[in-house]
């Protein structure tokens, strides 16, 4: 098989994996999260952000609660942990938790491939599946993304789910280490450009003009979070400061006092989708 030819099948079969990821999360977003429905973002499609109810107008936290055999959580699922976006497959019962340190000097390591001085770590958080960060634009205050660290080789990617679906700014962007990258992603080997990296060489420019005003506001992103919880974690309590992103909201939630979970709420149809990666928490700085 000459090279021209190789090449062309190499690129034919990562563009059909990325579909068919892209694919299963829209089919995901539309029947397996739930809020009420409303307006969407300017040319949102519907496909994306579905129309806020599962196809049987009901919710089946079963889907999203990490205990069964789902998609994009769960044990053994597609996204469990970090194996589909981060592509370690480590079993967590058998880490070490990283520390606040560890997961500031990954997420730094991180935006410094981005070369963007518009971007700064706002929090991070430490589970005992992962370290999860914020990072916001200094210029506006606002979120840009999440990221996740993985506790066995201490590398910051992208962070799946609302991060990836839902961000209208950053969502797109061609991250240094998209997908897990520098040797340790879904396409480690630099299928389509060396290093890991699965898109680089595509357009990695920001979207101009995005605005970050919603119609969903945090005090109603707030509400929708809470009546999620009332419906299926009885007893929990949203916080009411949510992070504020580009098209979403990620917020905290409690039980018995304690952080028991993390979800996002959709800025336009009001969607809630729980993140069931993370595991129990541990501890948080800002």
């Amino acid at each position: 098989m000459n090279k021209t030819l190789s090449t062309i099948l190499i690129v034919i079969a990562v563009l059909a994996l990325a579909g068919g990821v892209f694919f299963a999360g829209t089919m995901y977003a539309r029947t397996n999260s739930y809020g009420p429905s409303m307006t969407l973002a300017p040319g949102a499609s519907a496909g994306v952000f579905g129309n806020g109810w599962s196809n049987n107008n009901s919710y089946s936290p079963s889907m999203m609660n990490g205990r069964g055999p789902n998609m994009m959580g769960g044990n053994g699922g597609m996204m469990n942990g970090q194996r589909m976006m981060g592509g370690y497959g480590y079993n967590a019962a058998n880490i070490t938790p990283l520390t606040i340190d560890q997961t500031k000097a990954a997420a730094e390591k991180y935006l410094v491939g981005l070369n963007n001085s518009d971007l700064e770590i706002a929090e991070i958080m430490i589970f005992d599946n992962n370290g999860y960060v914020i990072v916001k634009e200094t210029s506006t205050d606002i979120g840009a993304f999440e990221l996740l660290v993985n506790p066995t080789s201490q590398i910051a990617y992208p962070e799946h789910g609302p991060n990836m679906m839902w961000n209208l700014k950053y969502g797109g962007l061609n991250h240094e280490y998209m997908m897990g990258g520098n040797g340790y992603g879904m396409m480690s080997g630099g299928m389509m450009g060396g290093n890991g990296n699965m898109m680089q060489g595509w357009n990695n420019t920001i979207p101009a003009n995005i605005s970050a005003e919603m119609t969903v506001t945090p005090e109603q992103a707030v509400q929708y979070a809470q009546q999620y919880l009332d419906a299926n974690y009885a007893g929990a309590s949203a916080a009411t400061d949510p992070a504020q992103f580009y098209g979403y909201y990620t917020l905290d939630f409690e039980k018995d006092g304690k952080v028991a979970g993390m979800l996002s709420v959709n800025g336009y149809s009001g969607q809630v989708f729980l993140h069931t990666w993370h595991g129990t928490f541990i501890e948080e700085t800002e």
